[in-house]
């Protein structure tokens, strides 16, 4: 079995003591074929679906357990949450389709439910992840709480990527120098 680990976090997924519940929460996900397809898809840089949607499952059944909320739903739903299964950056959109941004969070709803049991409050925070845009508001006080995951795990994302142009920036203007 692979390693799994959440970015930013010192342990691995299916191996580490710390992370025991976490790992039960979700290991039927990572055992299945169309969780482990989301590694074929690009995300945010150089991060795949996969991992970012990791991200989200560990820090969202973090956040969550520490709130008193339900941890299993949080960490199932991170996990499940961007289940849409193409590049959105090439997919052709059909005449008046609203944009990526909009419409995912229905399609990994459909692509959820046709592979796995997904709980009511699972269904609310896959769905309503990307709120505003969604429109209707969150149900359950988990649902908020994706979708402030979501936006921190993108930013950290985006982040390490900046970070790397940055530091191969400054190598490119050190040998300038030297040269």
């Amino acid at each position: 079995m692979p390693v799994s680990r959440a970015m930013g976090s010192r342990y691995t997924v299916e191996y580490s003591k710390e992370m025991q519940e976490y790992f039960e929460f979700v290991k039927d996900l990572l055992d299945s074929d169309v969780v482990n397809e989301m590694k074929n898809y690009r995300h945010h840089y150089s991060v795949t679906c996969f991992q970012h949607s990791l991200n989200v499952s560990y820090y969202n059944y973090l956040v969550c357990k520490k709130l008193g909320l339900d941890a299993r739903s949080a960490a199932r739903a991170g996990l499940l949450h961007d289940l849409f299964l193409y590049d959105w950056r090439t997919k052709e959109k059909k005449p008046g389709e609203k944009p990526h941004g909009f419409t995912h969070p229905q399609i990994a709803l459909e692509n959820a439910k046709a592979h796995f049991d997904v709980a009511k409050r699972e269904e609310d925070m896959i769905v309503k992840h990307m709120w505003p845009l969604t429109v209707k508001l969150p149900k359950y006080a988990e649902s908020y709480v994706i979708v402030a995951i979501d936006k921190y795990s993108a930013a950290l994302e985006i982040s390490v990527h900046l970070g790397r142009l940055m530091k191969n920036k400054a190598k490119q203007i050190k040998n300038r120098k030297a040269s």
